[in-house]
C-alpha cells in the first residue's frame, strides 16, 4: 500500500457509525443503477468491494443475489455484518482480493477508486475474481463534483483554514482525470473490456445538523482536517458553514446539495 492508500485508511479509521449516520446516504444514491449494470439478480453470485456501512450489499441482498462484502476499516466490516447478516462479509484491500479467478458473476465498487493508491491495479483485481463475460460497475466522483460537495471546503477556506500541503495524492504515473473518458480509459487499460461511462447528477436532501454531524466526527478528508482543528476555529468553521448553507436551504428548512458522479461499467 502506497503513501495515498495509507493516508486514506486513517481517515476512515474508527468513523464507520458516523458515516453510517451522515454521508452513507449520499453515497446510496448510485447504488440500485449500480445493481442493475451488474444484472444483481435471485442466485446471481455478487461481491461489493469497499462496502463501508453495507448499503450496496444490503440491495443486492434484496434482489436475491448471493453477496460476498469487504472493506479495508475493521470497523467498517463489522459495522456492515451487523447490518446485512445475509452477506459475507470480511476485511480485504484492493489491490489484493482473497477470492479465487472468476469467483463472481458480478462486482461493485460505490465510491472506492477514489481512496485507492493503484486505481488500475485495483480495476484489474475487480476484473481477475469476475468470471468472463461478468460485468464490473463503479462509481467515484467525478470534477467537479457539484456545488454541494464544495459546502465543507469552502467553510473550512471562510474559516482561514489551509489544506494540508503535505496531503498524499496520487503519483503522476498512477493518475487520470476524473471525467466519463478519464474513466473508461482507465478502465480499459487495466485490461476490462467494452468500458462505457456516464454522468449521474442529484441534489443530495439532508439537514444542516445531519451535514454538519458528518464533518465534525471526521468523516472524509475535510471532516478529518475540520476534527483536528481547535475548538475555538472549528467553531469558526461551523459558523462559516451556517452562512454558507444558507446558499442550499429550501423553504422547508433542508438543504438541497448538488453532487455529480461518474458511474462506469465494463466486462470482464
Amino acid at each position: 500500500m502506497n503513501g495515498f492508500g495509507e493516508s486514506a485508511r486513517s481517515v476512515w479509521s474508527g468513523r464507520a457509525v458516523a458515516y453510517a449516520e451522515s454521508f452513507a446516504a449520499l453515497c446510496a444514491y448510485p447504488i440500485e443503477q449500480l445493481l442493475d449494470a451488474v444484472g444483481a439478480g435471485p442466485g446471481v453470485r455478487l461481491l461489493d468491494v469497499g462496502t463501508g456501512s453495507g448499503n450496496v450489499a444490503a440491495g443486492a441482498c434484496a434482489r436475491g443475489a448471493r453477496v460476498s462484502a469487504v472493506d479495508a476499516e475493521p470497523g467498517m466490516v463489522e459495522f456492515a455484518a451487523k447490518a446485512v447478516p445475509a452477506a459475507d462479509v470480511r476485511v480485504a484491500e484492493l489491490p489484493v482480493l482473497p477470492f479465487d479467478d472468476d469467483a463472481f458473476d458480478g462486482v461493485t465498487a460505490n465510491f472506492v477508486l477514489d481512496h485507492v493508491g493503484r486505481p488500475r491495479a485495483a480495476l484489474a483485481e475487480l476484473g481477475r475474481v469476475t468470471r468472463p463475460g461478468g460485468r464490473i460497475a463503479v462509481t467515484m466522483w467525478s470534477v467537479p463534483a457539484g456545488a454541494g460537495r464544495d459546502l465543507l471546503v469552502r467553510a473550512t477556506e471562510a474559516a482561514g483554514v489551509e489544506r494540508p500541503a503535505h496531503r498524499t495524492v496520487l503519483a503522476p504515473e498512477t493518475d487520470f482525470p476524473r471525467t466519463e473518458q478519464g474513466l473508461a480509459d482507465v478502465m480499459l487499460a487495466a485490461g476490462l473490456s467494452e468500458p462505457s461511462c456516464r454522468t449521474v447528477a442529484w441534489d443530495h436532501r439532508t439537514s444542516v445538523q445531519e451535514w454538519w454531524h458528518g464533518a465534525a466526527s471526521g468523516v472524509g478528508f475535510t471532516g478529518h482536517l475540520i476534527a483536528a482543528q481547535p475548538a475555538g476555529i472549528r467553531a469558526e468553521i461551523k459558523r462559516q458553514f451556517d452562512l454558507l448553507s444558507k446558499e442550499f436551504t429550501g423553504s422547508d428548512g433542508r438543504l438541497a446539495l448538488p453532487h455529480r458522479a461518474l458511474l462506469a461499467c465494463a466486462t470482464a
